[in-house]
């Protein structure tokens, strides 16, 4: 056996421990508190590990079933980044730092503290943001730890916790991703999943089933108009559903620093933002997780930068090595190695 065969062995042997057909263990919704540890949305089968690597220009491998559209979790975040970015590079939302409620008013941003919460402390996950999402309260999230993070939870998920300002603290929130979401369909008053197919799926020649899915409470008018808002991953159902072919589509174009063919789909300033350290997390950048410091892969670059959704799911973008890796369903405790085995397929 080769390398290649070598390394694609070894990570297809690392499947993730959830089942197949959504029965347990299945999802993370089972670890919230009381009623709300229930799905909202719907979900559907998974397949198996699935693989896709493109090195210098090239797919240079692939395996499993890399066009079926599969749930992809918290990835879903990085989409609403890649969003906000249109929206800025648009006009729509010429300054990050801008408070929400100056362009959304009206959905939950009113108050002397909320009415500090920006653009910027949503996409960074610092906003502490207060209230309730599509039904759900965004304090079943608040001392939530992701093994991905330094440290150690202070408290247990789920349990009361005085809020601090705007941009003051970190932490990993699904409602207040949310409310980010409820915020970017006011702001586009278009429904976002026709607005990402639109301007991401279709210039990167995107081809493969795909869809974006709220909850049974999703609905909201906006300016007047019935619009579903979706959530920016699956952890009480719905979400995004696509192919590990079309993720690693999209790697490519953040890869290329928002270029796709030639075709410039996302500024060179908004590509520096999403990847700018935040201040009190700097492991974190607009919904996207960086390996600067080496502890969320070691065996990865410092230089390489993740989208990871439970799962697991994993979209690994590093430009100094021409190199996107998209690997699904594969064991979350094992990603070190998968990725250890990727860097072997192309020589590093």
């Amino acid at each position: 056996m080769n390398n290649f065969e070598d390394a694609i062995a070894f990570i297809t042997h690392c499947e993730s421990p959830w089942s197949r057909d959504c029965s347990a263990p299945w999802g993370i919704h089972d670890q919230d508190p009381p009623p709300y540890n229930r799905l909202y949305g719907p979900v559907h089968a998974r397949g198996g590990v699935a693989g896709v690597v493109h090195h210098d220009g090239k797919c240079l491998a692939h395996w499993g079933e890399v066009h079926r559209a599969d749930l992809t979790f918290s990835v879903a975040k990085t989409y609403l980044a890649l969003l906000a970015g249109l929206a800025h590079d648009d006009g729509l939302l010429p300054d990050v730092h801008e408070p929400v409620a100056r362009r959304c008013p009206g959905i939950g941003f009113e108050g002397e503290r909320l009415s500090r919460i920006s653009w910027h402390h949503l996409l960074q996950q610092t906003s502490e943001w207060e209230g309730t999402c599509l039904g759900i309260p965004e304090q079943v999230d608040r001392y939530r730890w992701l093994a991905y993070q330094p440290g150690q939870a202070e408290g247990r998920k789920g349990d009361p916790r005085p809020l601090g300002e705007p941009g003051s603290r970190y932490e990993y929130n699904d409602v207040r991703i949310n409310q980010l979401s409820l915020a970017l369909l006011h702001l586009w008053q278009r429904p976002l999943p026709e607005v990402f197919t639109e301007r991401i799926l279709k210039p990167l020649g995107c081809q493969d089933p795909f869809q974006w899915v709220g909850y049974e409470q999703g609905w909201t008018q906006v300016n007047g108009q019935r619009m579903m808002s979706v959530p920016g991953g699956s952890h009480w159902g719905g979400g995004v559903s696509i192919s590990a072919w079309d993720q690693a589509l999209i790697g490519q174009m953040l890869m290329q620093g928002g270029v796709f063919n030639g075709q410039r789909i996302l500024s060179d300033d908004w590509m520096a933002r999403m990847t700018k350290p935040c201040d009190v997390a700097p492991y974190y950048g607009y919904l996207v997780w960086l390996n600067q410091g080496g502890h969320l892969f070691e065996a990865a670059p410092r230089s390489s930068w993740f989208a990871i959704g439970a799962g697991s799911s994993i979209t690994w973008v590093d430009a100094s090595l021409k190199l996107v890796c998209v690997l699904r369903w594969i064991d979350a405790a094992r990603t070190n190695e998968c990725v250890a085995q990727v860097m072997k397929m192309i020589g590093k």
